[in-house]
């Protein structure tokens, strides 16, 4: 497979401790996403567990890049963060949804207080280059056992055990952030486990409709132990007692995951008008046939393509820039404003996810439909946003959003503190 460029890997062994701020960095950015778009339909149509692709990511540092910002200068700040995860998600949706998981879990320790654990997650993340999985909320129900659990084993370490599904990375991932309960207390303690343990099983997931690069699966932990120094600290048990800035962290991983939808429709947008454009400048097939870029209609489409996608973006960055000031806030944030970032990470989800699923969807009317999906044809691979908007969006419930943004509108209600996505 294609490895990523000599100026990238340069560029980025060079900056990997510089600030997130740096002109370096979204040339190391472009160059990472045009390397990746090149081979993204070849990629897709194999399925295979993303080891190349996480190889070119820390060639070029970008698992350091996204983690949560320090004292010792590594890591970016939200809207930078954003941006570099929105526009590799325009080049392979899957790589962009894994690059999201492992950016929110890098800031774990900060969302539970500054006396949570002994591990600075986000610094140590990014001196060694980790590419973080797992999840640290609570496990929804599901049939069966499910979930984790932590039982003590003296001296503050515990003995880890059980299965759970995870969503992206766990089958390439260097370090899992994984919930368990604590069989003892029944607090939920967050731990940090190297997957290379051999107690330690991960099995990818069943072929997938789309994000099938995301590097989802099942993982078993078999009597792990965890020792003191790998408990990154506890979520309390009542909702209630939480404090606002630590709720922040299902927004952030809810809000990224929306540059991430958005990132793959602009993909798809871009990639749908080169193939018109090179449509247009082939001769037409008939002598009274017009111009392919002549057509109104066509026009018509891009232009409410266009506009939909930037009404999308601009929803998006207004809840990224709130965002941003509530994990600036920190400590300081309080009810009211944390409810106030809820409504506008609601109102992108809904606008974004919706824009995300009709451009994906009409493109697809827009190149001739005998090649969209052909693996071998000129207009092949456009199938393949569609899948991945619709899995990333799926689970997403639209009603229950805006049920909470009316609400809050209306009654000026707030948004439950919750500590699930």
């Amino acid at each position: 497979m294609k490895t990523p460029k000599k100026s990238a890997i340069r560029t980025a062994s060079a900056a990997a401790h510089r600030p997130a701020d740096d002109e370096i960095w979204p040339r190391v950015t472009r160059e990472v996403a045009d390397d990746l778009a090149v081979d993204a339909l070849l990629r897709d149509r194999a399925g295979k567990a993303p080891y190349d692709e996480v190889a070119r990511l820390q060639e070029a540092g970008l698992p350091a890049l996204l983690t949560a910002p320090g004292p010792g200068g590594h890591g970016a700040d939200w809207r930078a963060a954003c941006g570099v995860i929105r526009e590799i998600a325009a080049a392979d949706g899957s790589i962009g949804e894994l690059l999201a998981h492992h950016c929110v879990l890098s800031w774990t320790s900060r969302f539970l207080g500054p006396a949570a654990g002994p591990l600075d997650l986000a610094g140590r993340a990014a001196e060694e280059r980790w590419l973080l999985a797992g999840a640290v909320e609570p496990p929804r129900a599901e049939p069966g056992p499910a979930g984790l659990t932590l039982t003590p084993a003296g001296g503050g370490a515990y003995v880890l055990d059980g299965r759970r599904a995870f969503a992206s990375g766990v089958t390439v991932a260097d370090r899992l952030v994984v919930g368990a309960r604590c069989t003892e207390t029944g607090d939920l303690l967050l731990v940090l486990v190297d997957p290379a343990h051999p107690a330690v099983l991960a099995a990818p997931g069943a072929e997938r409709v789309g994000q099938r690069l995301a590097g989802a699966g099942t993982v078993t932990f078999d009597r792990v132990t965890v020792e003191a120094g790998q408990v990154l600290g506890a979520l309390p048990h009542d909702e209630h007692a939480v404090a606002p800035y630590s709720t922040l962290a299902p927004l952030a991983l809810r809000l990224l995951l929306v540059h991430v939808g958005l990132g793959i429709a602009e993909g798809a947008l871009a990639e749908a008008r080169d193939f018109s454009r090179a449509a247009q400048a082939s001769p037409p097939p008939a002598v009274d046939s017009a111009p392919v870029g002549d057509d109104p209609y066509l026009l018509l489409a891009y232009g409410e393509l266009a506009t939909s996608a930037h009404t999308a973006a601009a929803v998006v960055e207004r809840a990224t820039d709130a965002l941003a000031l509530g994990l600036l806030a920190e400590r300081a944030l309080d009810h009211e404003e944390r409810a106030d970032i809820a409504v506008l990470v609601a109102a992108a989800e809904t606008v974004a996810n919706r824009a995300a699923v009709d451009i994906t969807t009409r493109i697809l009317q827009l190149v001739d439909p005998a090649t969209a999906a052909d693996p071998h044809g000129a207009g092949s691979g456009f199938d393949r946003f569609w899948r991945n908007v619709r899995a990333l969006t799926a689970p997403v419930s639209p009603d229950h959003r805006l049920r909470d943004i009316g609400d809050h509108y209306l009654h000026g209600t707030h948004a439950r503190l919750t500590l699930l996505a």
